[in-house]
């Protein structure tokens, strides 16, 4: 009976892992036709990677288009001996780890478009005989405008609050918060835009199994569409002026400053080994640090400023 135990547990973990990644890569082809068909000119183009300590990826790269200025759609399961760094991270000694996800970042020319970013992912832990340690669930996306409308912002609030709610009717409120809290600069004061979601260390307890995990992220990944290209579609043909397109890249260098100082994934990234060009492909294409800009008085630009110091309830 333990070995048939001790089996079933090892094909549960696979089965996981094989569903997890198949989702993940089904999910880059639904959104890359998507956002090609929005865009109107240009292509996502496809680099196939290999990680030499285990793993690799497939990065889907757009650029230069009628919409999008620059964005990535990229899948990736990597695994292998956790790094000492991440070993004190964790707690753990001579752990070995797989860890699989789909990250996006999408910038769009047109600063009346917002940037959007989402990340679905499954981590596992073994210790060094191939045994389980721990394994969970994360991720999340959020929204961050150049130019706040706010039915644009309740419209993506609103999609990712029916999506939680058929698992819970408190997961929105819980992990809206943990967005707020997560995508913030601090030493700006200020978050990076108007939020969404962000979970992490989604766990099996009393209350949710790991398949009960597995359903909620992937109601979530594909919510994820809904949630941003009807916003795209009705901001991308609005004129703009080079004033707006500075205003933009002065807020783009708010993002480059949160995502290579405080975002977790980045730095997971960079402390594992990982490929340098898919962990930067978060980064906009053209960004400006002005010394000491300020917004106008009663602006627009002021207008947003105002919302990103003090997080709304959109939903």
């Amino acid at each position: 009976n333990g070995c048939y135990l001790t089996n079933y547990k090892i094909y549960s973990r696979k089965k996981m892992k094989e569903q997890f990644v198949a989702y993940i890569k089904d999910l880059q082809k639904t959104i890359t036709s998507k956002i090609e068909a929005i865009d109107g000119g240009a292509t996502f183009k496809e680099d196939i990677w290999e990680r030499p300590q285990g793993g690799g990826g497939r990065t889907r790269v757009i650029e230069n288009g009628n919409v999008f200025e620059k964005g990535g759609v990229n899948t990736s399961e990597v695994f292998g001996e956790l790094p000492e760094s991440m070993q004190v991270y964790f707690g753990v000694k001579e752990a070995n780890f797989f860890a699989c996800g789909l990250s996006l970042v999408l910038h769009p020319l047109n600063p009346m478009v917002p940037t959007v970013h989402a990340n679905w992912r499954y981590f596992e832990m073994y210790n060094k005989q191939g045994g389980l340690i721990d394994q969970w669930f994360g991720g999340g996306q959020d929204l961050t405008p150049y130019y706040l409308f706010e039915k644009d912002a309740k419209h993506f609030h609103q999609t990712c609050k029916a999506a939680c709610d058929m698992h819970d009717p408190l997961f929105y409120p819980k992990y809206k918060a943990r967005c707020d809290a997560y995508f913030y600069n601090p030493h700006r004061e200020e978050g990076r835009g108007v939020g969404g979601l962000f979970f992490d260390y989604c766990k099996k307890s009393p209350k949710m199994r790991i398949k009960d995990w597995y359903n909620f992220v992937t109601q979530i990944g594909d919510s994820f569409l809904d949630a941003y290209t009807p916003i795209v579609e009705k901001r991308k043909g609005l004129p703009y002026t080079p004033e707006q397109k500075d205003w933009q890249e002065i807020r783009r260098g708010r993002y480059v400053e949160f995502n290579l100082v405080h975002d977790k994934g980045t730095l997971f990234g960079l402390k594992t080994n990982g490929r340098i060009e898919s962990i930067l492909m978060s980064l906009p294409p053209s960004v400006q640090w002005r010394y000491d800009h300020q917004p106008e008085p009663g602006s627009e630009e002021e207008k947003l400023i105002t919302v990103l110091k003090n997080p709304v309830s959109w939903a």
